[in-house]
């Protein structure tokens, strides 16, 4: 490993974290719109994209959320937000994890957020990290206890909280459903909720 190229241990790095799945082109059209090459990010901010990479693979920054078929690195275009906000990538573990009262969770959540699996949420910050938690726990309940008809009040408070996660999250692609092993929380709390209890017309 130590003969390969930073952005060679990257892609190593990548696989190893999501697997081995093809990229098609609806999926590259979808990330591109969605996100930016490393290489054009750091050029734009004048930042050295190697000394980027190599703060990847010591996990004091994400990886790429996506490796678009051409080998690109596609990252967040607010990439270095919250290191900015925490005062440098020194600090940012100890800023980050310190938006959860419980230290194991907020290892957890550092944990995924420097996975860079974090492809959830629109823009990935431990309040909106906090606010997708409620929402789709808050969703999942009410679906699990709706009964056979359920009321226009419980319709009109289900699909308050679908809108707002809905406002939260992009709307991934079939390359995330090969890596996360199933349905995301788009397809299970914003597009079933939407499906199954229709807003009745005003």
């Amino acid at each position: 490993m130590t003969d390969l190229t930073p952005a060679a241990r990257i892609a190593e790095r990548f696989r190893e974290v999501n697997g081995d799945h093809p990229m098609t082109a609806a999926d590259d059209a979808y990330v591109t719109a969605q996100f930016v090459p490393l290489v054009t990010l750091c050029a734009a901010l004048g930042r050295d994209a190697d000394e980027v990479r190599r703060l990847m693979l010591a996990g004091l920054l994400p990886l790429p959320g996506y490796l678009r078929s051409d080998g690109a690195e596609m990252v967040p275009r607010d990439l270095f937000a919250l290191a900015d906000a925490a005062g440098g990538t020194d600090r940012l573990r100890a800023w980050f994890t310190g938006h959860w009262e419980d230290r194991a969770r907020g290892d957890e959540e550092w944990a995924a957020y420097v996975s860079g699996r974090y492809v959830c949420l629109h823009a990935v910050t431990p309040a909106n990290i906090h606010r997708k938690d409620e929402l789709t726990a808050e969703i999942t309940a009410g679906l699990a206890a709706a009964g056979a008809a359920p009321s226009p009040e419980w319709r009109v408070a289900l699909h308050a909280r679908v809108d707002a996660l809905d406002a939260l999250e992009p709307a991934f692609t079939a390359y995330d459903r090969l890596r996360f092993g199933g349905p995301t929380s788009r397809d299970t709390c914003v597009d079933a909720p939407r499906a199954l209890f229709p807003q009745a017309p005003r």
